[in-house]
């Protein structure tokens, strides 16, 4: 993995960023344009983005926790952690939590969908449904799937290439219950109210199965909580800092 390192002595925190951005998301929070100044830190692009190449085969959470944990093993050997994870990123950090509890001291997480709503069910549109039953009996070409893929795929679907577009779908439909229950580390959620990637009451829902949790709700956030609330993001860091065991 390529990535940066910021601040002065050994790393106290790791940020793990979301689907289709890279480490520098988090450059005004913990890194060198925070007005605090930034916090020892590991910053690195996940396979797949930025300036780190794409895993040779379709992963999910638990594989890029894998490959974090290494990254700590040669470069944070035997310290703990302060894990920041948004989006793709806070499923990749609930998973090293759960798998690597040595090496996670605490965690704060931002728009990251771990909990499912009730009753919820991602379906595809109809008219895409229609043209993969006619492809699965043979009846139209690769090629009309494809543009049916470009045509009704979500806007990240439609992005990904390649291996990445089967990690998507791999991670999608991913549940998280078994991590979250695993969780024995102060935990620190930082929500925008008007985030449509991953609801506030997905939140709640973490908040409601981990005890000891604290929300910070940030007005007017959105999604994108490193670039639109970096102050309340820094701010939740510091108290993992100081809530992360000894």
């Amino acid at each position: 993995m390529f990535g940066e390192t910021w601040g002065e002595g050994p790393p106290e925190v790791l940020v793990l960023h979301g689907w289709r951005r890279t480490h520098a998301d988090f450059a005004a929070s913990v890194g060198p344009a925070s007005p605090q100044g930034a916090l020892p830190t590991l910053a690195p692009d996940l396979p797949g983005f930025g300036a780190t190449p794409a895993p040779a085969q379709a992963w999910g959470s638990a594989d890029y926790a894998a490959a974090v944990a290494r990254l700590l093993e040669i470069d944070a050997p035997g310290r703990a952690l302060v894990v920041v994870g948004h989006s793709l990123g806070g499923r990749i950090a609930v998973q090293l939590a759960a798998r690597r509890p040595h090496a996670v001291g605490a965690l704060v997480l931002t728009g990251a969908p771990l909990v499912r709503r009730e009753g919820a069910r991602r379906r595809a549109p109809a008219p895409f449904r229609v043209v993969r039953a006619l492809h699965r009996a043979r009846l139209v070409s690769e090629a009309s799937l494809e543009r049916a893929r470009h045509r009704y795929g979500s806007d990240d679907y439609r992005a990904a290439e390649g291996v990445m577009r089967d990690v998507l779908v791999r991670m999608v439909n991913e549940r998280y219950d078994d991590a979250l229950a695993a969780l024995r580390c102060p935990v620190e959620l930082v929500w925008g109210d008007d985030d449509g990637d991953a609801p506030l009451e997905g939140a709640r829902a973490i908040a409601a199965r981990v005890p000891g949790t604290v929300v910070t709700v940030c007005a007017g956030a959105g999604h994108l909580v490193p670039l639109t609330a970096a102050g309340e993001l820094r701010g939740a860091v510091d108290r993992a800092l100081v809530r992360r065991p000894a």
